[in-house]
């Protein structure tokens, strides 16, 4: 059952809290709320603020499953947080660990810095939960993927144009690499994971995966310098520095150039022309 007064007493207290710097905002001028807005929360959390405002007055309808998830990400909760407002808003708390989609606070943190920079969080199965908008430009609109295609290593095998991102000359490596980690992971997970079902679909769908699958390999690392395709651009070389959340299995990815290189330069003018993202 739902606890309308303690939900609406815990989403004010969790906004008052937070700053606009906390959550990727800017302060700007004549600012006298204490924390955030109402309506610069009901925009992290997609909804509208009169929505929002409703759940803050206790007078709102019972949020769904969906609306109490966006609600702890845009409000940047803990894990331990998030369980609590689900309980509050009369849900079961979702799963922890790697099949939940929840982005901790610290990464979000972190991400909602790097506006002039590529990177994205993603699940060890290479599905991109959060990017910046450079990160858009680079690799693309991730909200724009369903299913098992939100997977980059299932769209590797099974959607040619996800290739073409890449060069010629290293499509072979990756694909070894994609599915020696893919091993790895559903070893680790056991037969019943999300990544044992996506090894067991692919191996259906792709003569190639099938292939490298049957070879049995294991322990392929990315390479320091990854190389991109982009099509209005052209050839990027780019390090990606990597960040860990334990807890989550969730992976921030970062995305630099060589200061004064091409691809620096390249990056820079990414950021002007915007998403025209390469597949």
């Amino acid at each position: 059952m739902i606890d309308r007064a303690g939900l609406a007493t815990f989403l004010r207290r969790r906004r008052e809290s937070l700053q606009p710097e906390d959550v990727g905002l800017g302060r700007g001028q004549r600012r006298r709320t204490a924390g955030l807005r109402r309506e610069e929360v009901a925009a992290l959390c997609h909804m509208s603020t009169d929505y929002y405002a409703r759940l803050e007055r206790g007078t709102g309808p019972h949020p769904s499953e969906q609306m109490i998830a966006s609600i702890a990400q845009g409000l940047h909760l803990s894990l331990d947080e998030r369980d609590h407002v689900f309980r509050l808003a009369g849900h079961n708390a979702p799963a922890r660990g790697a099949d939940s989609d929840f982005v901790g606070p610290g990464l979000l943190r972190i991400l909602d810095r790097l506006h002039d920079t590529p990177a994205e969080i993603v699940t060890e199965l290479g599905e991109t939960l959060r990017q910046t908008p450079l990160g858009v430009a680079l690799t693309g609109d991730a909200s724009e993927r369903i299913g098992p295609a939100r997977s980059l290593g299932y769209r590797w095998f099974t959607e040619p144009a996800s290739q073409e991102a890449y060069p010629d000359e290293e499509r072979a490596q990756l694909s070894r690499l994609y599915t020696a980690g893919l091993r790895e992971i559903a070893t680790m997970r056991g037969a019943d994971s999300r990544a044992a079902r996506l090894a067991a679909r692919l191996r259906g769908e792709s003569e190639e995966f099938a292939r490298l699958w049957d070879a049995h390999e294991v322990g392929r690392r990315p390479p320091e310098v990854k190389r991109f395709r982009h099509p209005v651009v052209g050839e990027l070389e780019l390090s990606c520095q990597t960040l860990l959340d334990p807890d989550q299995s969730h992976r921030l990815l970062v995305y630099t150039a060589v200061p004064g290189s091409e691809s620096y330069e390249k990056l820079e003018l990414l950021a002007v022309v915007g998403a025209s993202p390469m597949s």
